[in-house]
């Protein structure tokens, strides 16, 4: 039972019943609690266990301010939004008090006057955990009042109180999350003065209004995120301000198709609750995390603005939204394809900046040749030293093959059954002979689409398979040809005194 009373309050405290400390001993107290206990940290984070979790837990155990540096999509918000389970369940507050503040210590001027005249008597509140993350997105329309404050002239005169009173102010974002942990994201985009504004927050722990002599020492836990490029002195933070965060973080984009994959399974909208989910080969799960890996290495693409990991997750949610309307119109199990992720390309382009010259070449065209480049890079991996030269004589043999991603898996089937090894080869990508039609037809179409990635057979934008064109020799591209019926080339005089 908690208390609900000053006095109660104080008693529970003596007996050590509940803990009276800051937010960052809250924070290192129970960070250790779950370091001896073997807890995971941060539940829901993959693929910093081992880089920036460790980090991040330093920080907290050294009761720092940190920001962490990365470019979008590398999960900074969410994993500052886990810093608030870190808290106690509850924390006692004075009740009405618009900064949260503590019966055993308080602040504000109202507060301390209520205690003094209650006493013992004095009520309390309890604050949840969940009410004591505060984040801000910086914003150059923030004002230094919306931050810490101004003088409420209202306020004043409803009271009929002097403007220099303290009673007379009204409070910030940050006052209001004193006890609490306060986030600002994209912390350079705040202006210099609003920067400046923070240095007593984070070295002394106080704020001042207006000028007039009203100091608060809050109790906070401040994090930041930014971009690598504007945290810098060419960029937009203020110097001194970097200088008084305690430690400084880099966040990077998952190192690993397997880290990849289980990030989008958490965040992605696969399954949809339909009576027959979209079956989803792990082939096609890798070609659309590899075109998040290829966009990253890309030289047409940005590598300063990033590629979010939000590529593979809309990407994916595409892919199963055109399996889903093929299977609708074929009457059949649906199941995911490769040229299902050509057909999610409205979901790619979106994701990433063009260099001078991808923006030559076209968004679209950048992001075909991604998934090309993603499909060449996983049929490596899964048909390394497997014969394909059967397939591929079929199609140099002068055979075609027109299809589209709409085409049902049976007709897909009739249509390459004459195409020998296959079949064989589809196995080889976990197609067993008594699978669905769906299933085959999904790893088939990776054979082929694996074999265009490789140049050994042609594909077109329609979805034509041909072989290779086979280009002209030396002596035939050499040669002109010119019409007989037009006069020949003219060949002007150089002007050589110009």
């Amino acid at each position: 039972m908690l208390p609900t009373s000053l006095g109660g309050l104080r008693r529970a405290v003596d007996k050590g019943k509940i803990p009276h400390r800051s937010v960052k001993q809250e924070l290192r107290d129970n960070l250790m609690r779950r370091l001896r206990n073997g807890e995971p940290l941060f539940p829901g984070v993959i693929g910093y266990d081992e880089s920036v979790v460790p980090q991040v837990a330093n920080a907290i155990l050294s009761q720092h301010d940190f920001v962490l540096l990365g470019l979008r999509g590398q999960a900074k918000t969410r994993l500052i939004r886990g810093l608030a389970e870190l808290l106690d369940e509850t924390i006692p507050v004075v009740p009405g008090c618009d900064i949260n503040d503590d019966p055993l210590a308080p602040i504000c001027a109202a507060c301390r006057a209520r205690v003094q005249e209650e006493g013992n008597d004095l009520p309390v509140s309890w604050l949840d955990r969940s009410m004591r993350y505060i984040e801000k997105l910086a914003t150059p329309d923030v004002t230094i009042a919306d931050m810490i404050g101004d003088i409420d002239p209202i306020k004043a005169a409803a009271a009929g109180r002097r403007l220099s009173d303290e009673l007379t102010v009204h409070y910030g974002l940050v006052p209001r999350a004193n006890r609490c942990i306060f986030a600002i994201n994209e912390l350079p985009d705040l202006a210099g003065k609003i920067q400046v504004g923070l240095f007593n927050i984070l070295q002394e722990g106080d704020i001042q209004i207006r000028g007039y002599p009203v100091r608060l020492r809050l109790d906070l836990a401040m994090t930041f995120t930014a971009n690598p490029e504007d945290y810098t002195a060419r960029g937009k933070i203020v110097t001194p301000l970097k200088d008084r965060i305690g430690s400084e973080i880099r966040t990077h984009y998952p190192r690993t198709r397997h880290e990849a994959i289980a990030i989008t399974e958490q965040e992605a909208w696969v399954v949809r609750g339909t009576a027959t989910d979209v079956l989803m080969p792990l082939y096609v799960r890798e070609v659309v995390e590899e075109v998040a890996f290829q966009a990253r290495a890309n030289n047409k693409i940005d590598g300063r603005s990033g590629v979010s990991q939000r590529m593979p997750i809309t990407c994916i949610e595409n892919v199963v939204s055109n399996a889903e309307r093929r299977a609708l119109a074929a009457g059949e199990t649906p199941a995911a394809r490769i040229t299902d992720v050509y057909a999610a390309l409205p979901s790619i382009t979106g994701k990433f900046e063009l260099e001078y010259e991808g923006e030559l070449r076209g968004a679209d065209a950048v992001g075909r040749e991604l998934i090309r480049a993603a499909v060449g890079a996983v049929f490596g991996g899964w048909f390394d030293g497997v014969a394909t030269h059967q397939v591929v004589e079929w199609f140099e043999m002068g055979g075609t093959l027109q299809e589209s991603d709409t085409t049902s898996s049976e007709a897909f089937l009739a249509d390459v059954a004459e195409i020998h090894g296959l079949r064989e080869l589809a196995a080889h990508a976990g197609a067993a002979a008594g699978d669905p039609p769906p299933r085959i037809a999904s790893a088939v179409d990776f054979v082929l689409e694996g074999l265009c990635a490789q140049r050994k057979i042609s594909r077109s934008d329609g979805g034509g398979y041909e072989a290779v064109p086979k280009p002209a020799s030396r002596k035939q591209a050499a040669k002109p040809v010119f019409d007989s019926r037009q006069p020949p080339p003219r060949r002007d005089k150089k002007n050589y005194y110009n």
